[in-house]
Formats: C-alpha cells, sequence, structure tokens
C-alpha cells in the first residue's frame, strides 16, 4: 500500500518549485507530480525537478562511507571507522598547527539548519575562522551591492508575482529560460499584459529571444553600459527629483560619475549602439512601474560589486525602490543561496545575516550557542581565497555539498591544492570529482529522505518535507556534525548543543536569528506548513528585533508588538516606508567603468564566457548522473560565431581548443550567430577536457571577493586528428 503524497520542494535552484512525491512500490524511490498549489511554480516543473528522483537509486549515488586505503583506493568502511578518521584528521592538523589550519567549505544547497550547524560547528567546536562556501560564487556581489544600497540584502525584495503587473523589465546577464524555466512564465505574462522586455546578454539567448529590446554589450561591459543609461536619464530629464530629495542620498556624486559616460563613448566600450541605448532608456522611463533584475552576468566579475550598484543607481534615479510593483532584485541561483548565507556559514557571517565583526552580533549569538563571546574567531578568508590556501596554511578541510573541483575558477589549481591537503572529508550524496580526491567520504542524505528549510529567490523560507527514509549505510549531515562535536568538542558534552534533528535546529536558528537584519523568530516549522513559506524578516512578538539595528525587521516587529501577540506575518516587500539604513534613505555610489581584469590581446585575442545549459545544473556532479538529462545535454561545447570559425577552419561539431594563461579545454564547436564576433561561450558543468573552469580568472572583487568568472581571455586552436 503507497504512502500519503507528500508536499515538499524541488532541489536545485532557487525557484524551489513545489511538487508532490508519492513514494514508489519498492520505498526506494519517488514519483514527482504536480503541485498547483504552490504560487511560485503552479505546477510547472523543468527536466530537471521532473527527474530528480534518479538521483535517489542507489546505482547513483553512495551508500557506505569510504577510507582511502594505504594502496590509495577508496575502500567501504564503518561509519565509526569514518568518524573517527575524520576526528584524528581534523584534530591532528588542529593540534600541531593550530585552530586555523583546518578549513570548512559549506554550500548554497544545505538548508538552512545545515548552513546554522556547520558555521556553529567551524566557530564553536574547530575555534577556526576558515570558513566559507560556494555561494560566494553565486550572488555576493548583488549581496554587497544591495546591502551598500538598501542596507538590507535579499535577493528579491517582492514576490514574483509581482514582475507581470509592473511597466519595464531590465534583465542584466539572465537566462531563466535556461536556468530557472518555470520562472518564464513571469516574463511572458508581462508581455501579454503590454509590458516590455529588455535583456542584457552578450549571446541571444532563449530568454533574449523573447525580449522587446535585446543590448548585446561585450562581456564585463555591463558597467560602462549602466552608466550610460543613466547618463541619458539625466540627460533628457527623466529623473524622478522628488523621490530622489525624499528617500535617497549620495545623488550629486552618482549625477557627476554618470555624465562622464556619455553615449557614444559607452557604445565604444560596450558595442551597443546609441540608438538602443536611447530606446532602453525610452521604454524603462514611460510606465509608471519599472524593474531593474540582475543575475551572474554583472555579477561575476572582478568589478561585480560596482556593476550592481550602477544598476540599482539607474533603479534609484528614477524613483523605482520601495515602490510598488517596482524596484531593483536579483536572481538568486542555487537552491538555497539566500539562506545559504543568511545563518553563518559565510566568512564574515552570524546567523540573522549578522556581521561577525559586531559585538553586539557576537554577543547575542554566543549567549544562545552557550559560548564566551570572545572565543568566536573573527572573519577568514572568502571562497577563492580558501581554497588557494589549502596545503599550505590550511591542511585539513571539511567540505559539505560542493564541488570545487569544477566550480572554482582557475580549477586545475584549485584541484592542485586539494591534492595537497594533509587530509579532506566529504560529505555528499554522490562520488563528486572533489570527493574522488577524499580522504574519508560521507554518504548523506537527499532532499527526499530529509526535512528542512530553504529560503527562495524571493526571501520566502520553505519547508522541504522528508517522503521516503535514507538507504541504510546513509545519515544526515546534522547527523555527521553531532558525531564529530562529541569527538572533536572536547569537555562539556558538546554534542548535545548539535542536535541531529532539523527541527530542534531551526528553534534554536530562531533565537540566534532574532533581532538581526534576517530575522526568522516568528518563523515555526507549523506555519510553513499551512502558509506555503513565509517571507523573511518575521520577528517573533515575544522577541521583538533589536531596534537598534537599522533593519526593515525592526519595523516590522514593531507592528507586531502593537497588536499584541499577533503573530507576525512575515514581509513579501520591503522598503515600502523606508530602507534599512540609519536614516531610512537609499545610499546612491559613485562608481565608474573600468577594464575587465583580463583585456584579450595579440596572445589571447577573444573573450570567453560561461554559463549553464537547461539540462545540467551547477557542477553537474548530481545532474550528470541522469540519463534523461544526459541526452538532451551529453557534454561540454564552445559556442562561437560563424566569421571565428571561419578564420580558425572549425566546422559545426569539430573538436577546439580554448587556451587561457591558466590552462586549455577542448570542446566540439557550436557555430551560431547568437554570440558576438569577439566571444565565445562555455557551459561550465562538466569535469575533464572540456572543464570550463580551467581557463577562468580568479581575479577578485574587492568588495564582495567574486572571481571573474565572466570574462578572461583566451585564443582559440584547432584540434587536428
Amino acid at each position: 500500500m503507497r504512502e500519503t503524497v507528500t508536499s515538499t520542494h524541488c532541489p536545485y535552484c532557487a525557484l524551489q518549485c513545489g511538487m508532490n512525491l508519492t513514494p514508489a512500490a519498492d520505498g526506494r524511490s519517488v514519483e514527482v507530480s504536480e503541485r498547483a498549489d504552490f504560487p511560485v511554480n503552479r505546477g510547472a516543473l523543468c527536466g530537471k525537478g521532473r527527474t530528480a528522483p534518479a538521483v535517489l537509486s542507489s546505482a547513483v549515488r553512495l551508500t557506505s562511507p569510504l577510507v582511502r586505503s594505504a594502496a590509495g583506493t577508496l575502500e567501504p568502511a564503518s561509519w565509526e571507522e569514518a568518524l573517527d578518521r575524520i576526528a584524528q584528521g581534523i584534530g591532528g592538523a588542529r593540534a600541531e598547527h593550530g585552530a586555523d589550519a583546518v578549513g570548512v567549505f559549506g554550500g548554497g544547497g544545505l538548508t538552512n539548519e545545515k548552513a546554522y550547524a556547520l558555521g556553529k560547528f567551524a566557530r564553536v567546536v574547530l575555534g577556526t575562522s576558515q570558513i566559507d562556501y560556494n555561494g560566494r560564487f553565486c550572488m555576493s556581489s548583488a549581496a554587497a551591492a544591495g546591502g551598500r544600497a538598501f542596507g538590507l540584502d535579499r535577493g528579491l525584495p517582492f514576490p514574483l508575482k509581482d514582475i507581470p503587473r509592473t511597466g519595464c523589465v531590465i534583465l542584466v546577464g539572465s537566462n531563466p529560460a535556461e536556468t530557472m524555466p518555470p520562472a518564464l512564465r513571469y516574463f511572458t505574462e508581462l508581455k501579454e499584459n503590454g509590458g516590455t522586455l529588455i535583456v542584457v546578454d552578450p549571446r541571444r539567448t532563449r530568454t533574449a529571444e523573447q525580449a522587446d529590446l535585446h543590448l548585446a554589450p561585450r562581456p564585463g561591459t555591463d558597467l560602462a553600459l549602466a552608466l550610460g543609461l543613466l547618463h541619458l536619464v539625466v540627460a533628457e530629464g527623466l529623473t524622478d527629483e522628488e523621490y530622489i530629495r525624499e528617500r535617497t542620498a549620495g545623488w550629486e556624486d552618482t549625477r557627476a560619475a554618470a555624465m562622464a559616460h556619455w553615449p557614444e563613448y559607452v557604445e565604444r566600450i560596450t558595442g551597443v549602439p546609441v540608438p538602443q541605448l536611447r530606446k532602453a532608456v525610452r521604454l524603462f522611463c514611460e510606465p509608471e512601474h519599472a524593474m531593474v533584475l540582475t543575475a551572474r552576468g554583472p555579477e561575476q566579475q572582478a568589478k561585480g560589486t560596482d556593476t550592481v550598484s550602477a544598476w540599482i543607481n539607474l533603479a534609484l534615479a528614477t524613483g523605482r525602490p520601495g515602490r510598488p510593483l517596482s524596484g531593483y532584485g536579483c536572481l538568486t541561483g542555487q537552491g538555497n543561496g539566500q539562506g545559504g548565507r543568511e545563518h553563518g556559514q559565510k566568512a564574515d557571517q552570524l546567523p540573522g545575516y549578522r556581521k561577525l565583526t559586531d559585538p553586539a552580533a557576537r554577543a547575542h549569538v554566543a549567549q544562545v550557542w552557550g559560548v564566551d563571546p570572545d572565543s568566536l574567531p573573527g572573519p577568514g578568508r572568502s571562497a577563492y581565497e580558501l581554497l588557494d590556501a589549502l596545503g599550505t596554511d590550511i591542511r585539513a578541510l571539511l567540505l559539505m555539498g560542493s564541488n570545487p573541483v569544477v566550480s572554482a575558477p582557475r580549477a586545475a589549481h584549485v584541484e592542485e591544492r586539494i591534492r595537497s591537503l594533509d587530509f579532506l572529508a566529504v560529505c555528499d550524496v554522490v562520488l563528486s570529482e572533489t570527493a574522488e580526491l577524499a580522504d574519508v567520504v560521507l554518504p548523506v542524505t537527499q532532499w527526499a529522505e530529509e526535512t528542512g528549510t530553504t529560503t527562495s529567490l524571493e526571501g520566502r523560507v520553505l519547508l522541504r518535507r522528508r517522503a521516503i527514509s535514507p538507504p541504510a549505510g546513509v545519515r544526515s549531515d546534522l547527523e555527521v556534525l553531532h558525531e564529530l562535536a562529541a569527538r572533536l568538542g572536547g569537555e562539556g558534552s558538546p554534542e548535545k548543543r548539535f542536535p541531529a534533528d532539523p527541527e530542534e535546529v531551526f528553534e534554536e536558528l530562531r533565537r540566534a536569528s532574532a533581532g538581526g537584519p534576517a530575522d526568522y523568530s516568528g518563523i515555526t516549522y507549523r506555519r510553513l506548513a499551512e502558509e506555503n513559506g513565509v517571507f523573511w524578516p518575521c520577528p517573533s512578538p515575544a522577541e521583538p528585533a533589536d531596534p537598534s539595528e537599522p533593519a526593515e525587521a525592526a519595523g516590522a516587529a514593531g507592528a507586531a508588538g502593537a497588536a499584541g501577540a499577533a503573530v507576525h506575518p512575515g514581509t513579501p516587500r520591503l522598503f515600502l516606508d523606508r530602507f534599512a539604513t540609519e536614516d531610512g534613505r537609499a545610499r546612491f555610489v559613485p562608481v565608474s567603468h573600468r577594464a575587465v581584469a583580463e583585456e584579450p590581446d595579440e596572445e589571447y585575442p577573444v573573450l570567453l564566457t560561461t554559463g549553464r545549459v537547461v539540462a545540467q545544473y551547477q557542477s553537474g556532479a548530481q545532474t550528470r548522473r541522469v540519463d534523461e538529462l544526459n541526452a538532451a545535454a551529453p557534454g561540454p561545447f564552445v559556442e562561437l560565431h560563424p566569421r571565428l570559425a571561419q578564420r580558425l577552419g572549425a566546422a559545426e561539431g569539430d573538436p577546439v581548443a580554448v587556451v587561457s594563461r591558466r590552462g586549455r579545454a577542448v570542446a566540439p564547436a557550436r557555430i551560431t550567430t547568437a554570440i558576438r564576433p569577439d566571444t565565445v561561450f562555455m557551459p561550465f558543468h562538466w569535469a575533464g577536457e572540456g572543464r570550463a573552469n580551467t581557463l577562468t580568472n580568479p581575479a577578485l572583487d574587492p568588495t564582495s571577493r567574486m572571481p571573474e568568472f565572466k570574462a578572461c581571455a583566451v585564443r582559440l586552436e584547432a584540434v587536428r586528428p
């Protein structure tokens, strides 16, 4: 007899689409069906979501701990042996070289409970400052820019359902038709309702084909493009002077910076013709409501924070943020990219999106954790800097839910650094390329086998529910941390502070986040189940937000307190009354164009940009194990313009070598007029000789520490038989 249908959410992107799961007859897998009641995807699922149960199969996933033998091979082992080996490896490095010789690397796919527990484990049990996560490679530039403009970072400060009701959307460096297909309907409905869509992308993607206007700038010039648009807004008298005067600060310096970027100058930099610039400004400024949405295109640059700031400045100058059906937002990529950085696995943050350097934040979290605030280490290295330090300053690494051998920039170098470690432990669902290098690999539960929360790109906290039991031999990441805390924590029964029950962890997370910018204290598992998610900030009336913190949550908590013990409804739309800054005003940030970190030259005359395809996800560790997805996207390719292909003497499908200063990748040619003649594109989902991130530049944004994935200089070589 089949069990009851379980309503839950997809394990992949930040849409966190709703789905129903029914256990299969054998009880070891699930069948996916539509869940029309969830408002984000309204039953629609992409191929990745529909085929997600394939990775639950014991034929493709890990079901036993693996320990490296004396002969150098990974062999099955008991959990006790594997956990003891990890404790010895990490404990030995810490004893010999100090706490910061141990690193922790997390993932944007971990649930909020896991991210919270991992950050706490690093700081309380290991005492290390060296913790970061792969979400640093996702939307850290947008987070930094949003924080300095609005005082608060939440991917979208409004629900997705507002998009079809606005008048114009500028979509910068995003291809939702392939990266999050169920979201494309919002832009289709926008056009059906009479609105306009402007897409900014060097490639004519499936999304760009839907646009009323496609702007195709040279990779790495999005900053100049935004400045050129702002220049025209000022020159044509289209600024909202009343809004600027009443709701913002810093306009004059920003205006002066924009006026130095006149249209003809911007055309020379970007390749976007002046008439298209003028048309974009007209389309954006004519309607009463409009939005700017950014994604990885402008963000994954060594100037990504300033680039996003330039697009925010355009939105502010036209009076969009903090008004209904208008504003600026970021389309988060990873499944829990938003929640993953809110609760402590990022190098500089504590739970509730608190700053690790803030004494009041340290005191609050330390009290919840039952430790001395002075015992908490300070900020550590960012993701790439942490990976670059492996084998030298960092001698042992605990890694959860990430595959940097494929996903990190300058990947061959990162692989070399990982190989140089004294000890590596990996917790994963499958034997990824990074797990293959580990001393110990622990098999952990997946989305359908565990309960936990995630936070979507809307800032909507969601409950994923367990539908089936995991295979024998598989444990959850929370159980792993519980067991390691018992082995590494010393006196005081530290394992008791690391419960394995996710709801118990979430209850502690609620207390730790109370009063912080990302306040979850008014959210419970029961509410999440009953309300289809709750938008943060959502303070508890019993635990109001700290009024000294200039966060949207503070105002929300006050409203709840005025209503007595009423349950706070959550905050779907931020900034309608004030921004989360000390004076309630948004901040313009003056920025100026600067070149990409590595411009083309005679030796490397072409620009490479990277991205995703519809049938694969991130490093492909899971999706490359699904037959249906591999049939749709079997391997890497090099997308190039016919003129470039002709000069190279390459035909469709011919192997082409792409060479940068960091290495060489080879993949079949895909020839198309959908890309600029000075640019090539490679998807980054594959390992081996087609690994795109062998080529990419680890040059870092000075603020967000985001690597420059989106632009590096390369040359092309024909590969002869």
